[in-house]
C-alpha cells in the first residue's frame, strides 16, 4: 500500500498523544526505582538469610518468598526498561498478573500464620494482605480493559489508513 499522501490531523493527533503516553520520563524513572529497591530488598533479604543458618522453617520460608518476589519485581522492571517503550499496555498486564501473584502469595502466608499461630497478630496482616489482593486484581482488570482500548483504537487506525486513496 502506498500512502504517498499526508496523514490526516486527527490520526497524527492521535498517534502523537499515544507516542507521548507510551514513552513517559516519568515512567522510566520510575522503573529505575522499581529496579533499585527491589533488587536492593532481595539483596538484603538473601544476605540475612545467608548468615543466619539457625532461621526457623517458617522464617526460611518467608525469605524464599520475598526473595522470588524481590527478584520477580527486578526482572520486570529490567524488562520494561530494556524495551524503551515504558508503560505499555502489555507491560501493565504483566506488572497486574505480578501483583496478583505476589499478592496471593502473601495472602496465603497470612492465612497459614493465621491458623497455624496461636496468636491474633496474623489477622491484622491477612486483612491488610486481602486488601492488597483486592487492589491487585482492579489493577490487573484495568490493564486488561486498557490493553483491549488500545488494540480496538490500533484496529481503528489501521481501517482508516486502508481506506485512503493511494
Amino acid at each position: 500500500m502506498n500512502h504517498s499522501s499526508p496523514l490526516p490531523s486527527s490520526i497524527v493527533t492521535e498517534l502523537q498523544r499515544l507516542t507521548r503516553t507510551e514513552l513517559s520520563r516519568g515512567a522510566r524513572i520510575g522503573h529505575v526505582v522499581l529496579a533499585l529497591v527491589a533488587s536492593a530488598m532481595t539483596v538484603i533479604v538473601v544476605s540475612l538469610w545467608l548468615t543466619e543458618p539457625a532461621l526457623p522453617l517458617r522464617t526460611r520460608i518467608a525469605f524464599a518468598a520475598l526473595t522470588g518476589i524481590g527478584t520477580g519485581w527486578t526482572v520486570f522492571a529490567v524488562w520494561v526498561l530494556s524495551t524503551r517503550r515504558v508503560m505499555l499496555a502489555r507491560h501493565r498486564q504483566v506488572a497486574g498478573r505480578l501483583a496478583v501473584l505476589f499478592s496471593s502469595v502473601f495472602t496465603v502466608g497470612c492465612l497459614v500464620l493465621a491458623l497455624a499461630a496461636e496468636t491474633n497478630a496474623a489477622r491484622p496482616a491477612l486483612g491488610m494482605s486481602l486488601g492488597l489482593l483486592m487492589i491487585a486484581a482492579v489493577v490487573w482488570r484495568r490493564a486488561e480493559r486498557a490493553q483491549a482500548k488500545l488494540l480496538v483504537r490500533r484496529a481503528q487506525l489501521e481501517q482508516e489508513l486502508d481506506r485512503r486513496p493511494e
